[in-house]
């Protein structure tokens, strides 16, 4: 087993076609208003992370998968498998702290 970590890659597929922020329809059939925090491709994998209002006052974001529809859309989808969350997670992290270094 290699300790080898994937680096992150920027990606803007979602800011190409929705620009810095998203609506999406919560559980309750509402629609909710979400800042694209970060969008970066991990591996196979694009991942964006969403941050609404209420949640910027916690510093938290919501992460999710992003795949493309068969026209090309970019579409999100929750990502369910907990250990793809936590390496997600710590991928964007690391876009942060690298972000704080540049100059």
């Amino acid at each position: 087993m290699s300790d080898e970590r994937i680096v992150p890659v920027p990606q803007e597929r979602l800011r190409e076609v929705f620009g810095d922020v998203i609506e999406l329809v919560s559980e309750h059939g509402s629609l909710d208003k979400f800042e694209i925090k970060a969008e970066f491709q991990l591996g196979p994998y694009v991942y964006a992370a969403l941050q609404s209002s209420a949640m910027k006052k916690e510093q938290e974001v919501e992460l999710f998968r992003v795949i493309l529809t068969d026209n090309g859309e970019p579409q999100l989808e929750t990502i369910e498998d907990d250990d793809e969350w936590e390496i997600a997670s710590e991928a964007y992290d690391d876009l942060l702290f690298a972000n704080d270094e540049m100059p």
